[in-house]
């Protein structure tokens, strides 16, 4: 690679950037990073069961369960009856209640859309593959992980 750095270090690298900037965000709205990236989930997705929320986010119910109850004591989200089983209630982002991140990403986009220009369409294609691999590998392991709490690091 032109940069130096092999897979395992590059992917080190960014996972820890997207970590500690969103981490950051957080903080802005009082939330963990996780909380915020709950919220995010809950937000684009529309009101879900807590079990289908913990498989995305690859956590047990119990955590979910505090995560839900962090958010909507901070009125983030609340608990609804599923009109279609009313014995189960999904988890919904309180109505106007959205955090208004507009600025924080703003500014983001405009910086990663002006270092973008520099790259060709054939770059491009490259970037949005690795980044599209990327992204598959993380769930996959983030499942695996979620399945398996005694996998090893070695």
């Amino acid at each position: 690679m032109g940069s130096g750095m092999d897979g395992a270090e590059m992917g080190w690298e960014l996972s820890t950037a997207v970590v500690l900037f969103h981490e950051a965000v957080a903080r802005r709205l009082g939330l963990s990073a996780v909380d915020h990236k709950a919220l995010g989930v809950i937000s684009r997705t529309g009101p879900l069961p807590a079990g289908a929320l913990a498989a995305r986010l690859g956590m047990n119910a119990s955590a979910v369960t505090a995560l839900v109850d962090r958010l909507e004591r901070a009125g983030h989200v609340r608990r609804v009856p599923d009109p279609g089983d009313r014995r189960r209630v999904l988890v919904e982002a309180a109505p106007g209640r959205r955090p208004d991140l507009a600025g924080v990403f703003a500014e983001l986009g405009k910086e990663m859309n002006a270092f973008m220009t520099r790259y060709d369409e054939d770059e491009l294609a490259a970037i949005a593959d690795y980044l599209t691999r990327t992204i598959a590998v993380l769930r996959a392991q983030t499942e695996r992980l979620a399945e398996d709490p005694q996998v090893s690091d070695e």
